[in-house]
């Protein structure tokens, strides 16, 4: 970072907070308590009302808003919110770049706001789900692949198929990203199958943008989406479960394709749209002594199937 950018970005960090200690600017922007004090004194020299003296902090004079423009509280509490979110949910690179976004934010607060904001933020967290494996990221792509998508340029990645358990290496023109199910996937046209591919971010070993433009006009993400939906063979399934049951399968039945549910006196019946009826029977099992399937039969036969097996090996029969 040159010295302009950096006594700029300096401005903007002593907008942030009431109070800006020296060491806070030092460790921030990695320069020295000197460098510090003579970029304060750079500020000062070009008008900025810097209150205060090293040792004892940095002020801004209250009133004083080099942006022109303002949030709310009820937005800037938005923020604090996505910034929590996109620590866990993010790669590194994304969140660098939230964070510094974020100083801007605060920047433009008035004190009290400030105030408000950092009582906030340390009533908001977001906690990984225990019972997930932690995904090892040894390659950040979010931003290169953003970049990718804007300028409509080829990337070229490493990618591991568990499906194949193969390695390859592919050109891939990227048409959007999305978080499903504790990862980021990145829908992209690949070049190796020439066929729109789904890929795991996590699942990428290396990525590297290239020179290389493309033409072909893609879907956005959001009409390829609803495209793959309106293919997959979906079977409808209707259950009823015990009320005992359902709190525990709050987060499970999304993953099986929840679309409704009723109350039937000490029952609720439950309908799933799901496209995996081998899938669907084998959660099924988990609650089956406080479930009845409904419709479809074929499911019936599945499970009592998956049934005589597990009794087989149980027993020994």
């Amino acid at each position: 970072m040159n010295r302009i950018d950096r006594v700029t970005a300096i401005l903007i960090h002593l907008q942030s907070k009431r109070v800006i200690k020296a060491q806070e600017i030092a460790a921030r922007f990695r320069i020295s308590l000197r460098t510090v004090y003579r970029d304060i004194k750079t500020l000062e020299e070009a008008g900025v009302p810097v209150i205060g003296e090293a040792g004892s902090g940095y002020t801004l004079m209250e009133g004083y808003r080099l942006p022109p423009v303002m949030f709310t509280t009820e937005e800037a509490t938005a923020f604090i919110s996505a910034e929590k979110l996109i620590e866990k949910l993010t790669d590194s690179s994304t969140e660098e770049s939230y964070k510094s976004a974020m100083y801007k934010v605060r920047a433009i607060l008035r004190s009290t706001e400030k105030d408000f904001l950092e009582t906030i933020d340390e009533r908001i967290e977001v906690v990984r789900n225990p019972w997930l494996p932690p995904v090892d990221r040894k390659v950040h792509p979010l931003q290169a692949i953003l970049k990718s998508i804007a300028g409509k340029t080829v990337l070229n990645i490493h990618y591991f198929a568990t499906h194949s358990q193969e390695k390859t290496e592919r050109n891939v023109e990227p048409v959007g990203v999305f978080f499903q199910g504790g990862n980021w996937h990145l829908i992209a046209f690949c070049r190796l199958r020439n066929d729109y591919r789904d890929f795991r971010t996590d699942r990428i070993s290396a990525l590297q943008s290239t020179d290389k433009a493309f033409d072909k006009e893609h879907p956005t993400l959001k009409v390829y989406l609803k495209q793959i939906a309106k293919e997959k063979n979906l079977t409808p399934v209707v259950m009823r479960v015990s009320k005992s049951v359902v709190p525990y399968l709050q987060e499970q039945k999304y993953y099986n394709g929840f679309v409704s549910e009723e109350t039937i006196g000490d029952q609720v019946e439950m309908t799933f749209l799901t496209s995996s009826l081998e899938g669907f029977s084998r959660w099924y099992v988990m609650f089956g002594d406080q479930a009845e399937i409904i419709t479809p039969g074929n499911l019936k036969t599945r499970v009592l199937s998956l049934l005589s097996v597990i009794e087989r090996k149980l027993t020994g029969i």
